[in-house]
């Protein structure tokens, strides 16, 4: 689908049109909020009943930045003044869209601004989100293996739905399509990573048309690749989501000191409107939908947004390396970080890259060859004390390697029964813990269990008969050959390894040889995370490593236990995933033994 019609203005009393052949986009004014988008012989792929309050931001002013055959750049600015305080975020927003010639849709980003002399604030989100059709909009994708037919918005109301634990998350107990019914809807269940959340969005199948939300860099984002996000959702929701604290909390909140001066393009993203020929499939449309999709993400940066604000291409600088990894364990020489990811972050501490949402972030994957690139040699050597004793789990900031139950039939989501990698996303696995485990908890026997079958994916209460929610110990039992003369001073300590793929009020205690959960532990995290990973259905949240120094005193030669204490009970999915656990023998040892 193709136009040669150039990109027209229309400028009316309360708002604009953009108009270049191939659809139409109308947009309030001075507000800025979108209200039509004109498409395929649809005159309206929005919601037409949605309240035209409560939409976000308005604008107060209204101006033209470009305006020719080729292409249209509208601004929707508000600024901000003292006397404004305690009323409004003190913030300039420049909220722009762009539509170009024989383009099948149009961009979006905004221009965030904060003086130095005003006054500071805490900014925890922001987004753009589409509410569209119900009518017409059934069949959501958000990748290859997570797209299926929505309930409606009306099957989460009252008469047709029952709460669960958490607001989000709704029971259809008599939705309009019976298809849906005993099904769980949860926003959350379609979360994604941003590394993974290039393009996603909705198809309508008469007249075939489909709505997607592409976002072409990463660069804007806050917390890096990894960060999750929510996508799509029933109502039917588009979102595009530039800064959020989900699967994080108030550590990823933007907090804007006193005297701190601040400013962010955020965007630009592409809202992309595609339909078939000749009567094709309407669900070829995600195929098409991600060919856009690389094309969009071939051509960032962007040439044709006219802020000064965003750099061209010309504008920016590059640096360029080879990422190698060093570990006198596994290897004498540096080996290329294959796989890895690589990123420049604002400075900050270890990991702060994971919290931040003031600056800009660039990644790039490396390579067989360590992604080729011309800094020199970047050698990352990762923490070691001493060789290896043993390991649970693979070191990749999740959870998702160790054992992950069946949904309870009652509270099912179809599109996860059976799926290769996202059975986590099932509601309410959290109770499944206490089905498996009802009077005593994990127990794990290096060299004898299987951390994919014996390990729970969350360490979490216990709810017991009378419903009250308690803690939890789990066990790490492991044999030791020799621990030296222990009193020796030549013998150095061992160490424990814990890497938390997430936490939300959990606090984990770490005792070796000692049972007695009064006593002090060796070690304590105290009590961490607001992250939220466990009840919204995510495998992962923020990363946290400790390390626990292990007196050689404290082991036996023979069978030696650790136990490890989730003490905190306030919720059902209060709780620690874990990422990956290894005990390390003192750096005296002669050499690094066989993982067990």
């Amino acid at each position: 689908m193709s136009s040669q019609q150039g990109v027209k203005l229309q400028i009316e009393s309360d708002h604009v049109v953009l108009d270049n052949g191939m659809l139409k986009l109308t947009i309030s004014k001075p507000q800025g909020m979108v209200t039509g988008i004109q498409y395929n012989g649809v005159t309206n792929l929005l919601e037409s009943r949605n309240d035209e309050i409560d939409r976000g931001i308005s604008g107060t002013s209204f101006s033209v930045i470009v305006e020719n055959e080729e292409q249209v750049e509208v601004s929707f600015k508000r600024t901000w003044d003292p006397s404004l305080e305690g009323q409004l975020p003190s913030l300039i927003i420049d909220k722009r869209f762009i539509m170009l010639k024989n383009s099948s849709g149009f961009y979006s980003y905004g221009i965030f601004e904060h003086l130095a002399e005003w006054s500071p604030f805490n900014l925890p989100q922001v987004r753009i989100v589409f509410k569209l059709s119900k009518d017409k909009f059934h069949y959501m994708a958000v990748s290859d293996n997570r797209q299926r037919f929505m309930p409606l918005p009306d099957d989460r109301s009252e008469k047709r739905s029952k709460p669960l634990a958490y607001p989000e998350a709704v029971l259809l107990v008599n939705p309009v399509e019976p298809e849906f019914k005993g099904e769980v809807d949860d926003k959350y269940q379609y979360s994604c990573e941003n590394k993974d959340l290039k393009v996603h969005g909705w198809i309508c199948s008469d007249p075939a048309v489909g709505f997607w939300q592409i976002t072409p860099s990463n660069e804007f984002r806050t917390g890096g690749l990894v960060k999750q996000n929510l996508t799509s959702h029933v109502g039917p929701i588009n979102l595009a989501m530039f800064l959020s604290a989900h699967y994080a909390g108030d550590e990823m909140v933007l907090k804007l000191k006193p005297g701190e001066p601040w400013k962010k393009v955020l965007g630009p993203v592409f809202m992309y409107l595609n339909t078939t020929t000749d009567g094709g499939d309407p669900l070829s449309l995600w195929e098409d939908a991600k060919r856009q999709m690389a094309v969009e993400v071939q051509s960032w940066p962007y040439s044709f947004p006219a802020s000064e604000d965003f750099p061209k291409a010309e504008q920016r600088g590059r640096i360029s390396g080879r990422f190698l990894v060093h570990d006198w364990c596994v290897s004498e020489t540096s080996i290329p970080g294959n796989g890895g990811y690589v990123g420049l972050a604002p400075p900050g501490e270890v990991g702060s890259w994971q919290i931040d949402g003031k600056g800009y972030q660039f990644w790039t994957q490396a390579d067989e060859q360590g992604s080729s690139m011309d800094m020199g040699d970047v050698v990352y050597e990762p923490p070691r004390h001493g060789p290896t004793l043993w390991e649970i789990g693979y070191p990749d900031r999740t959870a998702s390697g160790f054992y992950v139950p069946d949904v309870d039939p009652k509270y099912i989501n179809k599109l996860y029964v059976n799926h290769p990698d996202s059975r986590f996303r099932q509601y309410g696995l959290w109770d499944r813990y206490t089905e498996l485990y009802p009077d005593k908890d994990v127990v794990y026997t290096v060299g004898k269990s299987d951390w994919a079958k014996d390990w729970f994916y969350a360490h979490i209460p216990r709810r017991t008969k009378e419903g009250e929610y308690v803690p939890t110990t789990w066990q790490i039992k492991f044999y030791v050959d020799s621990v030296g003369n222990t009193s020796s001073s030549d013998v150095g300590d061992y160490l424990l390894r814990v890497a938390v793929a997430t936490a939300h009020v959990a606090e984990l205690q770490v005792r070796i040889n000692n049972q007695d959960m009064s006593s002090s532990p060796l070690f304590s995290t105290g009590v961490i995370g607001h992250d939220n990973t466990i009840g919204r259905h995510g495998i992962h949240g923020l990363y946290r490593l400790y390390e626990v120094l292990v007196p050689a005193a404290l082991l036996w030669k023979g069978e030696n236990i650790f136990y490890f204490t989730q003490t905190q009970t306030k919720s059902p999915a209060t709780g620690i995933m874990y990422d990956y656990i290894r005990l390390e023998a003192p750096p005296s040892s002669p050499h690094c033994l066989s993982l067990a």
